[in-house]
Order: structure tokens, then C-alpha cells, then sequence
């Protein structure tokens, strides 16, 4: 029988989920430029690259962060190491995604734990590989305390491929930010590699964001957000005890609901940003972009085309298609009931 996550879409999740369409809808509105997204990705990139090595314990802060990532030393010390091999694999990431090119397989998840850790493990039989010995985590307060025990070693590769085709089945049926949180947590209760367990699954948590159909997924970092209380983060994404005694049991309801919060909390961030990089430009709602979305596929749309998928009043779509014609994005051709919109020609 295929593995099935336990969860249940509460009210509270859905109503983060549909508070992130629209903060995406808001963002997408600016109709940011080519050199907008650009520096808004490498913010991102920055901070996530921070947020998720301080949450390992990596001292450097922000400040040094961005200069490393700019400078690119030849000769770096080992946190500096940690950092640029994090940024490396982040940016190896986006370029998969957007080419079409990511895989959801084990292989890709030891090509990117490999990048993680290269030059940062003792011994290199551990970059790149599934683990083959036991491993436990410990209270990182007090080492003599033992939280949780993952699964046995011979027990991994069955339970990260059950994972991957979970999320591979499920990609167009479920929402995109529940299948990236599913995935989250499991790799993490799986613990599948002997260290750059955290980071591996972060990045590729980022990359099934994308990959599942998220837009902008490359301008925030949710990492920003378990950085800011990494006692809750680690509270929320673990467990407490045997894995074998708790795997029946398993609930990600609770987890999903948090996990959907840190994406929404941080396209706020992303939000709070752009007025004064785009205070110039036209302002549009997320109405405006289903009107040329469709038009884009369509090549054309009506009013009653546009009536057909709005739940807006007939008053509110025809002011919709006036401020479009008048920011000159969309032209009116035909009379009376033959009237139609068309993209404006030169955009």
C-alpha cells in the first residue's frame, strides 16, 4: 500500500492558503520588471541563505553574508564554507525548476545534500550518500538527552521514494504550499543523510514550491521565518520518541498550519517592500490579471466571457476593462454586442 500523510485541511490552513494567493496576486500586480524580480530573487536568496545556516548554529551574520556571497572568496573558513555551498545549491535549484529539469528522486536529494556538505564532512563516504548507520537527535541543550530516533538506516530509501511519489502523484491535486509541508516535515522525520539533513530539506523544499506550481517562489524565504524562533521551528517539524512507536500515529495538521504561515508571513515581508520600487507604475488588482491572463490564452475576451469565471458585478467588470483600456494595456475592437478587448499591440 502507497504511504498516505495524515492531515486535515482545517479552516485556519485554508484560510491561509487563499490569504497566500492573494498576497501573490497583490505582488504579481506591481507587474514587476525583468530587473525588479531580479534584485527581489537575490534578497531572497541572500536571506534564506543566512536564515538557514543560522538556524544550524552558522554565526555569520546577514551583513557578512551578503559581502561573502558578493565577493566570493578563494581561501574561506568553515562557516564561510557552509554559506557559499548553501547559496550554490540554492541557485543550482532555481536553475532545475525553471528549466523543467528537476526530478523528484533520491538522486537529486544526494546531488544536493552532496553540495551542502562539500568540503564540510570528515569523511566523504557521508557527502552525497544515504546513511548507512543509526543516528539520534539529541537535545541540542543537553547532549546527554536523546529527542528522537529516526529511522533505521535500511529503512530510508523505501521511505524517502514512498515520499517523492507521494508528492510526484499528487502534483495539479493538491495545493502546492500542503504538498511542500508534507514533503518538509517526512524528510525531516526520515533524517535520510549522517548530517545537512536541515539545509537538504529546505532547499528542496524551496524547489517543490516551484516545482508544484507556486508563483515568485524564488522572491521570499520562509527559512527567514524559523529563523526568527528556532525553538518553535524545531518543536513543530519534529518528534519526540521512536520513530517506529509514533509512525502510525504521525498528524501534519498542526505542522501545516504553521508551515503555510511562515510562506504567508513572509510574502507580507515581500509586500511591505515594493510600493517605493514601484510606486510609478500602474497598480492592478488580481481581477485586472485574470482579465489578461485569459486574454494571453485566448487571444481575446468579452464581457460575458469575463462574466463567466467574476463574481463581480456587471458594473465592477466594465470599469475593470476601462482601466485597462486606459493604461493602455488592452484595446477595444467591435460595437454593441460584438464588442471584445484585445491586447494592446507592442505589448
Amino acid at each position: 500500500m502507497s504511504w498516505k500523510p495524515k492531515y486535515l485541511i482545517s479552516d485556519r490552513l485554508l484560510l491561509t492558503i487563499r490569504e497566500i494567493g492573494e498576497s501573490l496576486g497583490e505582488i504579481k500586480s506591481f507587474r514587476l520588471s525583468g530587473q525588479d524580480l531580479a534584485r527581489l530573487e537575490l534578497e531572497a536568496r541572500e536571506l534564506s541563505t543566512f536564515a538557514s545556516t543560522s538556524i544550524e548554529g552558522n554565526p555569520l551574520p546577514l551583513t557578512d553574508v551578503k559581502r561573502l556571497l558578493k565577493t566570493q572568496k578563494n581561501t574561506v573558513r568553515e562557516t564561510e564554507r557552509e554559506v557559499l555551498n548553501y547559496n550554490k545549491a540554492l541557485q543550482f535549484l532555481y536553475g532545475e525548476v525553471r528549466s523543467g529539469q528537476l526530478r523528484l528522486t533520491i538522486k537529486t536529494l544526494e546531488r544536493v545534500q552532496g553540495k551542502v556538505v562539500d568540503g564540510l564532512m570528515d569523511n566523504p563516504a557521508h557527502c552525497g550518500s544515504l546513511r548507512r548507520a543509526p543516528v539520534l537527535i539529541r537535545n541540542p541543550r543537553r547532549s546527554d538527552e536523546i529527542v528522537f530516533i529516526p529511522p533505521d538506516s535500511k529503512d530510508v530509501r523505501k521511505l524517502l521514494s514512498d515520499l517523492l511519489l507521494f508528492i510526484e502523484n499528487n502534483i495539479g491535486k493538491i495545493d502546492p504550499v500542503i504538498l511542500a509541508g508534507i514533503f518538509h516535515r517526512q524528510y525531516v522525520i526520515i533524517h535520510p543523510f549522517i548530517d545537512g539533513n536541515g539545509r537538504t530539506t529546505r532547499l528542496m523544499t524551496t524547489a517543490i514550491l516551484g516545482k508544484t506550481g507556486l508563483d515568485l517562489f524564488e522572491v521570499f524565504s520562509f527559512e527567514n521565518y524559523y529563523n526568527r524562533n528556532v525553538t518553535r521551528y524545531f518543536k513543530e517539524v519534529g518528534l519526540q520518541g521512536d520513530y517506529y512507536d509514533l509512525a502510525e500515529e504521525i498528524d501534519f495538521s498542526a505542522w501545516l498550519e504553521y508551515f503555510a504561515e511562515g510562506i504567508l508571513d513572509e510574502l507580507r515581508r515581500v509586500r511591505k517592500t515594493l510600493p517605493e520600487r514601484t510606486a510609478d507604475k500602474p497598480r492592478l488588482e488580481a481581477h485586472h490579471h485574470q482579465i489578461l491572463d485569459y486574454i494571453e490564452a485566448k487571444g481575446s475576451i468579452t464581457q460575458r466571457e469575463y462574466g463567466g469565471f467574476s463574481t463581480r458585478s456587471l458594473a465592477a467588470r466594465k470599469i475593470d476593462f476601462d482601466k485597462l483600456v486606459k493604461l493602455n494595456l488592452v484595446e477595444v475592437r467591435g460595437v454593441g454586442r460584438g464588442t471584445y478587448y484585445v491586447k494592446k499591440n507592442g505589448l
